[in-house]
């Protein structure tokens, strides 16, 4: 945990690989640009860390980079309005670092197309999120929250709770898990 008076610290890579080491750090999450940091400042941890990547796409060249590094690598994808996490996936190779994994537990993820349907599994669709922590819209902004939140036509209870469209493009992938591609055309 940083202190306040540490707070500085995560703009400072010497700084902030002292305290992970000073402080036996076992779990950091960041986002790609300070993992980037700590790259670049040729940070190597002086015990295992499990790192959690979130925020922005992890790119590929970072997560190649920091899976030689340190013990794990965790892609963590979801947005504010889904209490931050919805999605997660151990990145172990490069060819891991594209996906988002799959749901969380009380979690669910439709990819749907312009008509709220269900894409076929391979095909593309917008990443909606549905469970626990989804947010129930927002404040004082109801055309907003008409636009990205529904009632969830999909949920196992009826009346269906709220789901949240994210704007991302994604595709299920033959494992099960999820690949985020691009954001949804705004035009």
């Amino acid at each position: 945990m940083l202190f306040r008076s540490d707070a500085q610290a995560v703009l400072d890579p010497e700084r902030l690989t002292h305290l992970i080491n000073h402080h036996h750090v076992s779990l950091a999450q960041a986002t790609p640009v300070t993992w980037k940091m700590l790259v670049q400042a040729d940070w190597h941890p002086s015990h295992p860390v499990k790192a959690l990547c979130g925020g922005e796409a992890l790119p590929v060249d970072l997560a190649n980079q920091l899976v030689g590094r340190v013990a794990e690598l965790w892609n963590v994808y979801g947005p504010t309005e889904t209490t931050i996490w919805s999605t997660v996936s151990r990145v172990g190779s490069s060819a891991d670092a594209t996906s988002i994994g799959r749901p969380i537990h009380n979690t669910r993820v439709y990819l749907l197309d312009q008509h709220r349907r269900l894409v076929l599994p391979g095909q593309i669709g917008e990443l909606w999120i549905a469970g626990e922590g989804v947010a129930r819209g927002y404040r004082n902004q109801p055309e907003l929250t008409a636009r990205q939140f529904a009632d969830d036509p999909f949920a196992p209870t009826a009346p269906g709770p709220r789901m949240y469209a994210t704007g991302d493009l994604a595709r299920w992938q033959p494992d099960g898990t999820l690949t985020c591609l691009d954001r949804k055309s705004t035009r």
